[in-house]
């Protein structure tokens, strides 16, 4: 999934809801921790973190200009994520298609 040399796990860096809003932030625009920490009712030092962990699995890119570091997303591991997960549709879909069809036999049974 991931390139071998990633610390963490992209399922693990996805994981935490406030990683996850900070890629959504990030989509957008490249911009700085001061910038993305307003968004959130966290300190700096934990956005900071949380930018750590959503870097080492590959999925933000830093950059550095004049003393501030600038974050931006790097989709590739979630279009990877996207494609192993695409695989298991087939069986959600399934599913929820027997779900539906219960749900109609039954409402006709009334």
């Amino acid at each position: 999934m991931a390139a071998s040399s990633a610390k963490h796990d992209v399922f693990q860096a996805i994981a935490d809801p406030t990683r996850r809003k900070l890629l959504k932030l990030l989509s957008s625009e490249e911009m700085p921790v001061t910038v993305i920490s307003g968004h959130f009712p966290i300190s700096r030092t934990a956005v900071s973190k949380h930018l750590r962990v959503l870097a080492d699995a590959g999925l933000v890119k830093e950059r550095k200009v004049g003393r501030e570091t600038r974050y931006k997303l790097e989709p590739q591991p979630l279009y990877e994520l996207k494609d192993w997960l695409q695989f298991f549709e087939l069986y959600w879909e399934n599913k929820l298609g027997a779900l539906k069809r219960l749900v109609e036999s039954d409402e006709q049974d009334l």
